[in-house]
């Protein structure tokens, strides 16, 4: 119980031992003498002491052991509990608060983000060992058929301060793109990463803003999102109603033309997401063009918005985002590679 490690205590009862047996043979000595009867007493003595040393100590290492697990069973009881009161929102209390970094061995104050992953059989349970490797702490527990975790990033090379650990997630920080990476390359888990926050206390508000993410993403796809890099379909997946009223007004014409519906779609995300560059969007596509600049002219014809119009460019963007929460049928996007005839 006082943390004394096993080998010490056994050192100590030996040495108890030895102090035992010199006291006894001081006394044999000087009440028998030297005559042989005095020494085989003697002899007799050390075998009986040596014994009983010998199995007191094998006694109290089993003893050891038991009480060892059973203080180990506690403190991982405390740990978990002051883990949840964690996520559950109750480290406002500084006491709380305090008290869970020391179970969990972590500073109050340091890089932290959530990370809620879901249940997948073909997964690892928990990314524990994965990021462990990656010189990364972390501590999870299931919830609710997911499994929470907090993460502790390892310090920038910048000079530490809230207006560094206030700084987006991502970007080019290393070990946001090694946490990133473990994540998605080798835990195969769906999973939702919150905005990174420097104190323990805030970890039930993160914990909400990784379980919103987590929604967002194509139940067991293996995508890892990131809340900052995902706030447009966070919010879009929280009112399904708001979702299938932009899709409507921007897309509604577009998602009646039946047949070319699925390229209109394509051609539309491929171009948006390339900076609205016919060219480079033709080379995601491999088509010519004129072909992507024929379908954007035939969406603008259809939804009666200006492809130079950047209102119209954002209603479009959100409207595709806004698709998989809308709850509306669309078709099947086409293989890779698939060409349509080209308009030259």
């Amino acid at each position: 119980e006082q943390g004394v490690p096993l080998d010490t205590v056994l050192q100590a009862y030996r040495r108890g031992g030895r102090v035992l047996w010199q006291v006894m043979a001081e006394y044999l000595r000087i009440r028998a003498g030297r005559d042989s009867d005095g020494r085989d007493v003697e002899l007799d003595m050390a075998s009986g002491v040596w014994e009983t040393i010998d199995r007191y100590s094998v006694a109290m290492a089993d003893a050891y052991r038991i009480a060892q697990l059973e203080l180990q069973s506690r403190q991982d009881t405390r740990r978990v509990a002051l883990f949840e009161a964690l996520l559950d929102g109750r480290a406002d209390d500084p006491a709380v608060a305090s008290a869970a970094a020391a179970a969990l061995g972590v500073p109050p104050v340091d890089r932290y983000v959530v990370v809620v992953a879901a249940q997948d059989p073909a997964a690892p349970p928990h990314p524990s060992p994965v990021l462990e490797a990656q010189g990364m702490w972390s501590y999870w527990r299931p919830r609710s058929g997911r499994y929470a975790g907090i993460v502790r990033l390892p310090r920038r090379d910048a000079p530490a301060g809230r207006a560094a650990a206030a700084a987006p997630l991502g970007g080019t920080d290393p070990a946001t793109r090694t946490l990133l990476a473990a994540l998605r390359e080798r835990t195969g888990a769906t999973a939702g990463v919150s905005p990174e926050f420097d104190r323990l206390s805030q970890a039930g508000r993160a914990l909400r803003l990784a379980e919103q993410t987590l929604r967002t993403l194509p139940a067991g796809s293996g995508e890892v999102g990131v809340f900052d890099d995902r706030l447009a379909q966070v919010l879009l997946s929280g009112r399904t109603d708001i979702a299938e009223r932009i899709v409507t007004v921007h897309l509604g014409p577009v998602l009646a033309t039946g047949g070319e519906r699925a390229a209109l779609l394509t051609t539309l995300r491929a171009w948006l997401d390339h900076g609205c560059s016919a060219s480079r969007a033709a080379d995601q596509l491999y088509c010519h063009r004129n072909t992507v600049l024929n379908r954007i002219g035939r969406i603008s014809e259809l939804t009666g918005r200006s492809s130079e119009s950047g209102e119209a460019r954002l209603g479009w963007d959100l409207a595709l985002r806004a698709l998989p929460y809308a709850g509306l049928a669309t078709p099947p996007e086409p293989a890779a590679g698939e060409r349509e005839p080209e308009a030259m």
